[in-house]
């Protein structure tokens, strides 16, 4: 039977869930538009919070607002509604990214549904790992769950997985080198530790972890050279599990998709009791995320590069109010 039409309160609380997501440097580059007569919810990607340097065809971005479309679909399936999804619905509006339609009959909890308490607990850890293995079937279950958003997830070998790690390094010597690309950075992420209320956005202090001592995990330094108050050092895992997430092309709907394989994943590893950070840097250059796929793979384009392990979940870090992000009509 139909569902009964959604209240600002229930569409606040599918838009809440749905900005947990994660994306590049946290700048939560989304916007929701819900159609009060329709029962479409739009997501929108926000040109503001793009990032020109690093980011100039807006892949990561949409990422990100893939990352949360797949947070709504969860959300929805959690709530009882089936989530119908239409990537890209209109040519002529390049930053309509999708629509949900929600007003469609009620359904049983399914395959999403299962994943809606994952949404708050999920977090990026940039703290170290410990050293123990990943049981086979879990690293099976997310590369069926990637399949399930039609990306590919692979699991590389330990040569693969020093080869994307010397890629790593070069891409943060390319960014130390480049004074646009530090820019960046610098704008979305805050060395400042001072009391008061913590930003919105972007990455604080808090949740860069500790400096590496010997730099065997793919982590980022968002502090760089720049000091921060009381930050510790540790010694990371020194055969860091990586799985590689992409697609056969690379369009703007691949990378919707890619988003939406990779919430899947991280939820379904946040299930599964892993914790997980992601690596992007080799991939803001394409010379180099060239280099990172692995050339027997139907793998045709990296678009995310995935840490999984065991060990402290990360802090969570702030989200912008559910009133700045979205637009009831």
């Amino acid at each position: 039977m139909p569902s009964p039409p959604l209240d600002t309160a229930a569409v606040t609380g599918l838009v809440e869930d749905a900005t947990s997501a994660p994306s590049m440097h946290n700048a939560q580059p989304w916007a929701f538009r819900f159609v009060r007569d329709s029962g479409l919810l739009q997501v929108r990607g926000d040109p503001e919070r793009a990032m020109p340097r690093t980011d100039p065809e807006h892949r990561a971005l949409h990422l990100g607002c893939g990352a949360a479309l797949f947070n709504l679909r969860v959300a929805a399936a959690h709530a009882g509604r089936e989530p119908l999804t239409t990537l890209l619905p209109d040519p002529a509006d390049a930053w309509l990214l999708a629509e949900v339609s929600l007003a469609g009959p009620v359904r049983p909890d399914d395959d999403l549904a299962v994943l809606h308490p994952a949404i708050r607990r999920r977090h990026t850890s940039r703290l170290p790992f410990t050293d123990e293995e990943i049981p086979d079937g879990i690293l099976a279950g997310l590369c069926g769950a990637a399949l399930l958003e039609g990306a590919h997830l692979y699991v590389p070998d330990a040569w693969h997985v020093q080869s994307v790690l010397d890629l790593v390094h070069d891409a943060e010597g390319r960014e130390a080198m480049d004074a646009a690309a530090r820019a960046e950075t610098d704008r979305w992420t805050h060395t400042d530790t001072g009391e008061g209320a913590p930003r919105p956005e972007g990455i604080t202090a808090y949740a860069f972890g500790p400096r590496q001592h010997d730099v065997t995990a793919p982590v980022r330094d968002f502090a760089g050279r720049r000091p921060v108050p009381d930050r510790d050092s540790a010694t990371f895992e020194k055969l860091p599990r990586l799985a590689l997430l992409g697609t056969a092309t690379d369009t703007p709907v691949d990378w919707l998709r890619a988003g939406q394989a990779m919430e899947r994943v991280l939820l379904q590893a946040t299930a599964d009791g892993l914790v997980t950070s992601l690596t992007s840097q080799a991939l803001e250059w394409p010379e180099l995320r060239w280099a990172v796929r692995d050339p027997g793979s139907a793998m045709g384009h990296v678009q995310m590069v995935i840490r999984l392990g065991y060990g402290p979940t990360g802090p969570a870090t702030p989200r912008r109010p559910v009133g700045e992000v979205l637009d009831i009509v």
